[in-house]
């Protein structure tokens, strides 16, 4: 629902971002600026690719193959995820797969508006169903590392 509501602020609110703008960053709308050397501030950036505007030029492909990853993940999650532990991170992956494809459905293009610069160097532009698919992803990645480690934890005591 977060998601959802920001998109549509953006969307309402916010032109959309460009170099032409001469109000803060872009046309949009600061938050802090030079806080230890970062700069915030919440844009309106129309994205037709994945993350960072990858394959922005297959559009079609593109929204298909997110359907597809997302009814495989619920297929997954529902009948084969045989550790709780993923749970809590694929739910997360998914439901942020799938505020992308309400966007497709409402505007015709993912909006992200989270605007970054660390130190001159300017992070691509995000929205709260990213943030969800990436921590999900990195929990995920988590479980792993520390089932693994348990596993050999368990190797050595059987061998000692």
């Amino acid at each position: 629902m977060i998601d959802i509501t920001f998109k549509h602020l953006t969307y309402v609110h916010i032109p959309k971002m460009s170099c032409l703008f001469s109000t803060y960053p872009f046309g949009g709308i600061g938050i802090f600026e030079d806080f230890f050397g970062i700069n915030f501030s919440i844009n309106h950036v129309q994205n037709l690719g994945a993350a960072w505007g990858f394959l922005s030029s297959y559009t079609s492909f593109l929204f298909y193959l997110r359907i597809a990853l997302i009814i495989g993940l619920a297929i997954y999650l529902i009948y084969f995820n045989k550790e709780k532990k993923q749970i809590f991170p694929l739910l997360l992956i998914v439901t942020g797969a799938f505020g992308n494809i309400i966007d497709m459905f409402v505007y015709g293009h993912v909006i992200d508006m989270f605007y970054f610069t660390f130190y001159e160097w300017s992070f691509p532009v995000f929205n709260c169903a990213d943030i969800m698919i990436s921590v999900g992803i990195f929990l995920l990645f988590l479980h792993s590392i520390t089932s693994k480690k348990k596993e050999r934890e368990k190797i050595c005591k059987l061998k000692s």
